[in-house]
C-alpha cells in the first residue's frame, strides 16, 4: 500500500474542503494518507466529516519540549541537509531578522514531521498552498529521502512567495490550479522546467438552481460577498461602493458572508458611511447553509486584491447567479467577461458600479449568461472529474519520482550546481 502524507498550514479546515476531498479520493484508491497540519485547529464548529478529520491529524504547533528537543537533535545530526535549509534562509527570505527566525522555527518544525513520518513508511509528502507548511514538507522529505510536492492557489504565490525559489528546486513536482499561475511560475522562476508545474483546477458539484423567490420583483437589488474578513479580499473597496449605490438613489443591500481579522474596521467603515441598513456583516455560515444566501442574491460579487480561482465563484456560477469579479490573475480563465459573467477593470470604483448599474438594470435582458456561467463551470470546474484527474496525475508522479528529488546526495549535488 502506497503511504502519503498530507499537510497544510490549518487541517482540517472548512474554507478549504478541496484538501479533505483529495485526501478523500486518494483512499479511495488504497493510498494510505498520514493528515497534518502546521497549526492546531480548534474543534468547535467543525462539521461531523470535518471532526473525524481533525481526530486523526497530527499536529505541530506548538511543540512540546520532547518533540522539539528530538527535532533538534535530528537537524543537528545532518549537517549536509541543515546547510540546505540555511543557505535559503540567509540569501533568499529577504533582510528581516523576524523573517529569518520564522524560517528557522519553520526549519526545525519540519524536523518534526519528519520525526513523526519516519516511523510510518511515508513515501512521498503533499503540502497544500505555498505557505510555511510547503517548508515543512521540504525540510522533512529531505531529512527522510523521499520527495515532496505542493500545490500553489493565489496570494501563496502572487503575494507571499517566502522561499518558493527554493520550494520548487527540491519539490518533485508543483501542482497549481490556474494557466494563468503556472505562466507566472514559469516566467518568475525560470530555471523551473516547465514539466515539473501541472494545472489542476478545483471544483465544485452540480447543483440544480432554486426557484426565484416569488417576490424577487418587489425586493431590494441584493449584493453577496462570500470570504473571510481579511485585507486581501477588500471589502472595504465594496462597502465603498455600497455607499456610491445608496448617494445614486439605487436600492440595494449588500450582504458579507465570513469572518475574520478584519470585522472590527469594517464595522468602523460601515457605521462611518451610515450604512448599517444596507450592508450587513452575516458572520461565518457553514457551507451546507450557504444556498439560502445565494437563492436571494441578485449579484455575486468578489472584490479581491489577489486570488487563484476563487470557488464562491464557480459555486454562484453553478447556481446560475450572475457574477462580478476583478479582471485580475486567473480569474478570466473562469469569468469570460459578456458570456459567463462580468469583470471589472482591478482598483476601479468606477468600472465596478458601472458594472453593478448595468446588471440591475438590465437584468431580464442578461438571462443568458447565468445560464452560459453554469454549463461553463459544469464543463471544466466538475468537482468530480477535476479530483479524478488530479489523483490520476499524483499517483502517476509518485510512482516514478526523479531519483534527482529523491535521493538526499543527488538533491544536495543538484542543488549546490
Amino acid at each position: 500500500m502506497t503511504t502519503v502524507a498530507y499537510i497544510a498550514n490549518e487541517f482540517p479546515s472548512p474554507v478549504e474542503p478541496y484538501v479533505q476531498d483529495e485526501i478523500g479520493e486518494l483512499r479511495q484508491r488504497g493510498v494510505r494518507v498520514i493528515c497534518c497540519s502546521g497549526k492546531r485547529v480548534a474543534p468547535r464548529g467543525l462539521s461531523v466529516a470535518d471532526r473525524s478529520f481533525w481526530d486523526e491529524t497530527r499536529y505541530f504547533q506548538p511543540l512540546s519540549d520532547d518533540e522539539l528537543m528530538r527535532a533538534t537533535r535530528r537537524l543537528a545530526s545532518d549537517r549536509s541537509a541543515f546547510w540546505q535549509f540555511l543557505k535559503p534562509m540567509l540569501w533568499e527570505c529577504g533582510a528581516s531578522p523576524t523573517k529569518r527566525l520564522r524560517v528557522l522555527a519553520h526549519t526545525v518544525m519540519g524536523a518534526a514531521l519528519a520525526e513523526e513520518l519516519a516511523p510510518l513508511g511515508v513515501e512521498h509528502i503533499h503540502a497544500h498552498h505555498g505557505y510555511f507548511a510547503s517548508w515543512m514538507a521540504r525540510v522533512a522529505a529531505r531529512m527522510l529521502g523521499i520527495g515532496f510536492s505542493f500545490t500553489l492557489h493565489g496570494s501563496d504565490l502572487l503575494q507571499r512567495a517566502d522561499l518558493m525559489a527554493a520550494k520548487l528546486r527540491a519539490c518533485q513536482f508543483c501542482v497549481t490550479i490556474s494557466d494563468f499561475n503556472r505562466n507566472y511560475i514559469l516566467k518568475r522562476y525560470s530555471s523551473t522546467h516547465e514539466s515539473k508545474v501541472i494545472v489542476q483546477r478545483l471544483g465544485v458539484d452540480r447543483v440544480f438552481p432554486s426557484p426565484v423567490p416569488s417576490d424577487q420583483q418587489q425586493r431590494r437589488f441584493c449584493l453577496l460577498a462570500v470570504g473571510r474578513l481579511h485585507r486581501v479580499k477588500n471589502y472595504s473597496f465594496l462597502i465603498q461602493a455600497c455607499a456610491a449605490l445608496r448617494d445614486e438613489g439605487l436600492d440595494a443591500i449588500c450582504w458579507i458572508v465570513g469572518e475574520g481579522p478584519e470585522r472590527s474596521a469594517l464595522e468602523r467603515q460601515i457605521k462611518a458611511l451610515r450604512l448599517q441598513e444596507r450592508v450587513y456583516l452575516i458572520g461565518y455560515v457553514p457551507p451546507v447553509h450557504l444556498s439560502g444566501y445565494y437563492r436571494y442574491a441578485d449579484l455575486v460579487v468578489l472584490t479581491s486584491l489577489s486570488e487563484g480561482i476563487p470557488v464562491v465563484l464557480m459555486e454562484a456560477m453553478a447556481r446560475e447567479k450572475h457574477v462580478l469579479a476583478p479582471a485580475i490573475t486567473g480569474i478570466p480563465e473562469l469569468v469570460e467577461h459578456g458570456r459567463t459573467g462580468f469583470l471589472y477593470e482591478p482598483g476601479s470604483q468606477n468600472d465596478f458600479l458601472s458594472s453593478v448599474r448595468s446588471i440591475l438594470t438590465q437584468k431580464a435582458s442578461l438571462a443568458r449568461i447565468p445560464r452560459a456561467a453554469a454549463a461553463h463551470v459544469a464543463c471544466f470546474y466538475n468537482r468530480q472529474r477535476n479530483l479524478r484527474s488530479f489523483a490520476d496525475q499524483f499517483l502517476a508522479r509518485i510512482a516514478k519520482p526523479d531519483t534527482d528529488h529523491a535521493h538526499p546526495l543527488l538533491q544536495q549535488i543538484r542543488l549546490s550546481v
